[in-house]
């Protein structure tokens, strides 16, 4: 069986892959719930210390909410999957020991999301970073808010509103990324296994702060996210925009 999350621990370190690579790592909710409990699982084992995620294959981190499941979505399932959408990035934000993100490819939309909820960012050369909703129809809410974390209102405005993904350089420059290395995941995991040699205490309340000072506004985003979005699939934009993305990508499939 192909699962979707995979986990390898050694030296106190568990290393989550997201793995969909024919997908380019896409999020569907198979994937989700998998990730949900597999964070969860790892947040009380008390053998983890410190965490790295990272995607499978050299394509993508993650290229977001897998299109297919989202355009078949109707209003009446929306809130439920949005709901779905925050405990993801809720059960990042939540671990209490060290996370640190391996960026080997895209990350967009929902996976740069995932990204910004890690503590640590590396980066690829290859990689792409950016909050590509505005492009499929949806407002860039809960990703604009956690860029406010990272970075100022004028770069986060550019980013939300053209929706273009940036290079890793560029991501580096602004403060979206903490370091650049050709190998992301071993500059990653040799982070986070100094950091699982910290005391255990003080990381975790030294998390628990960092949570306690951003979740009221973790938690209004989500909640405007939903409304907003509400709005846009009443409109009919997400729709339309991700069939004709859908479409276009089956034309050029039967044409290669």
């Amino acid at each position: 069986m192909n699962e979707t999350v995979l986990t390898q621990s050694q030296d106190g370190v568990a290393t989550v892959t997201l793995n969909r690579p024919h997908a380019m790592n896409a999020v569907n909710s198979e994937l989700r719930q998998a990730f949900i409990q597999t964070l969860n699982r790892l947040n009380g084992d008390p053998t983890v210390r410190a965490v790295v995620i990272t995607g499978s294959g050299d394509r993508a981190f993650c290229a977001g909410q897998d299109l297919e499941e989202a355009s078949r979505a109707t209003w009446q399932d929306l809130v439920p999957w949005l709901q779905a959408q925050r405990d993801m990035y809720q059960a990042v934000r939540n671990l209490d020991k060290p996370c640190i993100a391996a960026l080997n490819g895209v990350a967009a939309g929902a996976g740069f999301q995932i990204a910004l909820c890690a503590d640590i960012r590396v980066a690829h050369p290859e990689s792409r970073l950016g909050q590509p909703e505005v492009k499929a129809g949806l407002a860039s809410i809960v990703g604009s808010y956690l860029m406010t974390l990272h970075i100022g209102m004028g770069h986060n405005a550019q980013l939300s509103l053209q929706g273009d993904l940036i290079e890793n350089r560029r991501a580096y420059e602004i403060g979206l990324v903490n370091q650049l290395a050709d190998d992301a995941l071993a500059v990653a995991l040799a982070t986070a296994r100094r950091l699982a040699l910290l005391p255990s205490t003080a990381v975790r309340l030294s998390k628990q702060r960092l949570r306690d000072m951003t979740q009221a506004g973790f938690d209004e985003a989500c909640t405007a996210g939903i409304r907003a979005q509400l709005e846009c699939y009443a409109n009919g934009d997400p729709q339309s925009a991700m069939n004709a993305f859908l479409q276009a990508r089956q034309k050029k499939g039967t044409t290669t």
